[in-house]
C-alpha cells in the first residue's frame, strides 16, 4: 500500500508539473528577427489585418481612433476590444517591440498572462517579421486615444486565464506559412493574406465545444460572430459559392457587391472597407487562393 501511495503521489506531482508547463504563457516560437519598420508598408498590413474593424471606438468617424470598447458577446462571456492606440497610459504607447510581438503572435500580455482568443493571435502568429515591424511602426503614428475599454465579463471556469494554456496547446498552430514553390507568386500571396493577415477562417469556420476552429469545417462557414445567422461556406462545397468567378470575389472585396446582386452587411461590410484599401493585386491574389480551396460540406445547423 505504501508503494502504491508513493506511486500515486509521484504521478500527481508529475501531472501537476506537466499541467504547469503546458499552461505557462510561451513566446519562444516567435521569430525574433530585427527589422526596421516602415510605417507606409505598415498601413497596408493594418488594413489587411482588419485592426480598425474591432478596435475603433464605437461612434467614432475616424477609423484610426483605436480607443477600443467594441463589445463582443459570446457563449463564453462578453469581451471588449482594448485600446491599442499609442496612448501611453491607456493604450500601447508604452509597449516595447517585444511586448507587441508577444501580444500579436503569442497572445501574451506585457504582464505575462494569456490573452483570450477573441483576439485572433491564432492567425496573426503566421505574420512575417517584416510585416510585424511595419505594423508596429504604423501604429506609433496614430492618434493617442484616451480612455480604456470596460473589463471583460467572462464566465467561470473560462475566467481562469492560466487555463488558456491548455487551449493554446490544442489550437495554437505556430508553424509559419511557407511559400509553395509549385504554386504561383499570386497564389502564395493570396494564401498569406487569407490564412494570415486577413484571418478569414476565424469567421468562416465552425468551432468546437472549446471554441477552437473545427478543421473539418475550416473555411466551410459557421455561426456569425455578429450573433445572427451563419457565415457562408467559401469552398466549392457550397454550390452557390462554387459558381462565383475570381472576378466576383474581387468585386465583393472591393465594393461589397455580390453577383446575385446583393450587398454585404454587418462585420463583412467592415472587412470590405479594409480590403478595398489594399492594392487590387492583393484582392486578386486572395481570390486566386480562395478559388483553390478544397471542397468541404457546410457544418450542420444547430
Amino acid at each position: 500500500m505504501r508503494k502504491i501511495l508513493i506511486g500515486l503521489a509521484t504521478l500527481a506531482v508529475l501531472g501537476l508539473g506537466a499541467a504547469w508547463w503546458i499552461t505557462e504563457p510561451k513566446t519562444d516560437h516567435i521569430a525574433r528577427v530585427f527589422a526596421i519598420g516602415d510605417a507606409k508598408r505598415g498601413e497596408l498590413v493594418f488594413n489587411a489585418g482588419g485592426c480598425a474593424s474591432c478596435h475603433t471606438s464605437p461612434g467614432q468617424d475616424n477609423r484610426l481612433w483605436l480607443g477600443g470598447g467594441m463589445k463582443f458577446a459570446t457563449e463564453f462571456g462578453t469581451f471588449f476590444a482594448p485600446n491599442i492606440s499609442p496612448h501611453v497610459r491607456d493604450g500601447i504607447g508604452g509597449w516595447s517591440y517585444e511586448m507587441f510581438t508577444n501580444a500579436l503572435q503569442a497572445g501574451v500580455s506585457p504582464d505575462g498572462s494569456h490573452y483570450y482568443p477573441a483576439f485572433p493571435y491564432t492567425t496573426y502568429v503566421h505574420m512575417r517579421p517584416q510585416d510585424v515591424s511595419d505594423l508596429f511602426a504604423f501604429m506609433r503614428t496614430l492618434p493617442p486615444a484616451e480612455g480604456r475599454a470596460p473589463p471583460n465579463q467572462v464566465k467561470f471556469p473560462f475566467d481562469q486565464r492560466r487555463a488558456l494554456g491548455f487551449w493554446k496547446f490544442l489550437y495554437l498552430d505556430t508553424k509559419q506559412i511557407a511559400n509553395d514553390p509549385a504554386k504561383s507568386a499570386e497564389w502564395n500571396r493570396g494564401r498569406y493574406l487569407v490564412e494570415g493577415l486577413g484571418h478569414c477562417a476565424e469567421c468562416h469556420s465552425a468551432r468546437t465545444a472549446l471554441g477552437g476552429i473545427d478543421e473539418a469545417y475550416r473555411m466551410a462557414g459557421g455561426p456569425n460572430p455578429d450573433g445572427k445567422g451563419t457565415t457562408p461556406n467559401l469552398t466549392p462545397g457550397s454550390q452557390a459559392f462554387a459558381k462565383w468567378s475570381k472576378a466576383d470575389i474581387v468585386e465583393l472585396l472591393t465594393t461589397g457587391m455580390t453577383p446575385d446582386p446583393d450587398e454585404v452587411a454587418g462585420s463583412m461590410a467592415e472587412v470590405v472597407k479594409n480590403m478595398s484599401l489594399l492594392p487590387k493585386s492583393d484582392r486578386e491574389a486572395m481570390a486566386e487562393y480562395i478559388k483553390s480551396l478544397p471542397a468541404k460540406a457546410s457544418p450542420p445547423k444547430k
